[in-house]
C-alpha cells in the first residue's frame, strides 16, 4: 500500500492548493506535521493566499528529475515522487508501489485530521497560556501604577498635614502674643490703681480742712470729671460674664480681642458686640473707635451675639 504525499494529504484534508504548496515548499517537504504546523502559524498572514511561484530549477521532492525536459516540474509531480516526509505517520507502505484503495485513503486522511485536531488543541492551549501570562503582566503593571498613585496621594496628604500644623502653630503664637499683651496691660492697670488707692488713703488720713463758714464763699462749681479708664462687663454666649478695665482711649477692638482670648468662644465662631440699653449693635467701623467716643466710659455692659 502506498502512502499519500504531503501535498495530497493536505488537499485531502481540505486545505487550499495554493496554501498547501506554500506549506510544502517552505518546510522543504519534510513531512505532513511540519507542513500543518506551518499552515497553522501562518494562516493569518496577509499574503497567505497570494499565488505561489516556485523558484526556477527547484524540485521540492528532493529527487532530481532525470529526464531532460524544457518544462518546469510541478509541485504535485515532485511530491508524488517522495515519501520520506510522512514516514512517521504512515507505516503501511508496500514495496510494490501500489495505488491506495479508497478505504485506505480515507483511513489515512482520518489519521491526519486527528493529528490536525491535536495540534490545533495544543496551539489553543499555548495561546491561552500566553494570554494568561499577558493578563498577569497587565495586572502587575496595574498594581505597580496603583502603588505609585497611592504614594503620591500619601505625600500630598503629608504635605497638607504639615501645612495645617504650621498654620495652627502660627495661630497659637499669635494668640499667645495677644494674651501677653493683655497681661501686661492688666499689670499696668493694677499698678496704677494700686498707686491711686495709696494716695487716696494718704489723703484720707490727713486732717480735714475746715470748711468755709458760708456757702457763698465757695468758688465756681467743679467741672465734669474726665475719666481715663472704663470698667467693662461682657455677657458671653453661655450666659456667664467677664469683667476687666480698659483705657478710655483704647478701641472697641481691644474688648473684642479680650473676649476672643478669655471668653471661651468656639474657635472659628464669629460674633459681634452690642449694648443692651439702649440697644446698639457695633459695626466694624465702631471697632476702630475709642471707648470714650462710643460712650462706654467710665463703665458699660456689653453682650456677645452671634453674627
Amino acid at each position: 500500500m502506498a502512502e499519500l504525499t504531503t501535498l495530497e494529504s493536505l488537499l485531502e484534508m481540505g486545505f487550499d492548493r495554493n496554501r498547501a504548496e506554500k506549506a510544502v515548499a517552505n518546510t522543504g517537504n519534510q513531512g505532513i506535521e511540519q507542513a500543518m504546523d506551518w499552515l497553522m502559524e501562518h494562516e493569518n498572514d496577509p499574503d497567505i493566499d497570494e499565488p505561489y511561484v516556485p523558484p526556477v530549477g527547484n524540485v521540492l521532492g528532493g529527487v532530481a528529475d532525470s529526464q531532460s525536459s524544457t518544462e518546469q516540474p510541478t509541485l504535485e509531480d515532485t511530491d508524488k515522487g517522495t515519501a520520506g516526509g510522512d514516514s512517521s505517520l504512515i507505516n503501511d507502505m508496500e514495496s510494490g508501489g501500489q495505488a491506495m484503495t479508497e478505504e485506505e485513503r480515507r483511513e489515512q486522511v482520518k489519521r491526519l485530521e486527528e493529528l490536525m485536531r491535536v495540534k490545533q488543541a495544543e496551539r489553543r492551549e499555548r495561546e491561552r497560556a500566553e494570554e494568561l501570562e499577558r493578563e498577569k503582566q497587565r495586572r502587575r503593571q496595574g498594581q505597580e501604577l496603583q502603588q505609585i498613585r497611592q504614594k503620591l496621594q500619601d505625600d500630598d496628604m503629608k504635605k497638607l498635614a504639615d501645612q495645617r500644623r504650621k498654620e495652627k502653630m502660627e495661630d497659637k503664637l499669635a494668640r499667645q502674643r495677644v494674651k501677653e499683651k493683655i497681661a501686661r496691660d492688666r499689670e499696668e492697670r493694677a499698678q496704677k490703681f494700686g498707686g491711686g488707692g495709696a494716695s487716696s488713703t494718704a489723703t484720707a488720713s490727713q486732717p480735714a480742712q475746715p470748711s468755709p463758714s458760708s456757702p457763698t464763699s465757695q468758688g465756681p462749681p467743679p467741672t465734669k470729671k474726665e475719666y481715663e479708664e472704663s470698667r467693662i462687663q461682657v455677657r458671653l454666649l453661655d450666659g456667664s460674664t467677664i469683667n476687666t478695665v480698659f483705657k478710655a482711649q483704647e478701641p472697641l477692638a481691644a474688648v473684642r480681642v479680650y473676649v476672643q482670648v478669655n471668653g471661651n468662644t468656639p474657635e472659628g465662631q464669629d460674633f459681634t458686640l452690642l449694648s443692651p440699653y439702649p440697644r446698639h449693635v457695633y459695626t466694624e467701623l465702631d471697632m476702630e473707635k475709642p471707648l470714650k467716643e462710643l460712650g462706654l466710659v467710665p463703665s458699660a455692659v456689653l453682650v456677645v451675639a452671634k453674627k
